[in-house]
């Protein structure tokens, strides 16, 4: 790719909606050109550690990322480099061997709770997007999710949200919402705040839909 490629950084805490508005946005682009590269891959990997030990980990403090890594891929395809990205067990809390192959695009964007945090990733970022959705709203979709799709029990999603989740997002994720271009309350459900972001990521992106 000769052009760099634009960054779209979308922020916010566990269960805010995230990953609609990602999805809303590469509708109204086209998928051809949206990569989208998701912190949650970039936990440090532990084989050292026994499963049970692993488990008890606080996956919500920036420390628990592969920072360097994570900065270092959104950087490669933002210029327009292809990348070999970690593939994540969640259910073992570890890196699985095989990686993914992804391909620079017109737009890359970029998802995670801890994303605003690091200055070094906000510094790569054209659009800062920080998806802002009641703590209540938010624990009852983690909830469903942690069940349904990475193998957790209900006692174990309430006691990791009790004791890391919740203080972590006061700590880290709430401060850096300063930092955002944009702020979209009630995440999926703001109809009128996602589609003007909509419109100036269209206008930004050559490839986009008219």
């Amino acid at each position: 790719m000769s052009a760099k490629s634009l960054v779209i950084g979308i922020c916010g805490g566990t269960g805010s909606g995230k990953t609609t508005i990602t999805t809303r946005i590469i509708e109204a682009l086209s998928e051809e050109s949206v990569q989208v590269l998701q912190q949650d891959h970039y936990y440090k990997d532990l084989p050292q550690m026994p499963v049970d030990e692993r488990a008890k980990q606080n996956f919500d403090h920036p420390e628990s990322i592969d920072t360097k890594l994570f900065v270092e891929h959104v950087r490669g395809l933002r210029e327009g480099f292809p990348i070999e990205r970690p593939v994540y067990d969640f259910t073992k809390h570890a890196r699985k061997v095989e990686t993914m192959r992804l391909e620079p695009r017109p737009a890359l964007i970029v998802e995670g709770i801890l994303i605003f945090e690091c200055a070094a990733l906000r510094e790569l970022m054209d659009v800062k997007i920080f998806v802002d959705t009641d703590a209540d709203i938010r624990f009852i979709r983690r909830l469903g999710r942690d069940i349904r799709e990475r193998g957790r029990t209900a006692e174990s999603v309430i006691q990791q949200y009790l004791s890391t989740v919740r203080p972590m997002h006061m700590e880290f994720v709430e401060p850096s919402k300063r930092y955002a271009d944009v702020i979209i309350p009630e995440g999926g459900h703001n109809e009128v705040g996602i589609d003007l972001v909509i419109q100036k990521i269209r206008s930004l992106v050559p490839l986009a839909k008219t």
